[in-house]
């Protein structure tokens, strides 16, 4: 199936099965930064933002990319440098292995909810799990990108 779609803000056309995940389809374009945790899209690790929404790549099929906005972690990075001194700032991260998915998350709630308190963040994290349990500095590094411009 021929996709055409925004990723990371640069627009791509490509051949792709429309049954294949979106996370295999970004690691194959070197985007490596989003990670398969689970498999079954209840860890967050490989989350992405589809339409400014947060979605489970793992899951996410390719054949529902056709006319899309796409953002990874890398892109989200290199167009929000803020998020990512906010969580270095914070030292939101231990093994990091949940730092992606947790990037992608806050990205999203600053779109939806650019004034969210820390419940609203709390709730909107909810879906990445995070095996060091260092979610109060992560929390603190969204909070701090959310208020910071």
């Amino acid at each position: 199936m021929r996709l055409r779609f925004r990723l990371n803000g640069e627009p791509v056309e490509l051949d792709a099965a429309p049954t294949g995940p979106l996370l295999e389809l970004v690691r194959s374009l070197g985007l490596t930064g989003t990670k398969e945790g689970c498999a079954v899209g209840v860890c967050g690790l490989c989350s992405v933002l589809v339409d400014d929404r947060p979605v489970s790549s793992c899951l996410y099929l390719c054949g529902f990319l056709d006319g899309s906005e796409v953002w990874t972690v890398e892109g989200l990075a290199a167009a929000e440098p803020r998020l990512v001194e906010a969580f270095v700032e914070h030292e939101a991260m231990q093994c990091g292995i949940c730092t992606p998915g947790q990037v992608v998350a806050a990205a999203a709630l600053r779109r939806a909810s650019p004034h969210a308190g820390r419940e609203e963040i709390r709730r909107h994290l909810g879906g990445n799990l995070c095996r060091c349990t260092g979610y109060e500095t992560i929390i603190e590094a969204v909070s701090s990108y959310l208020v910071e411009p």
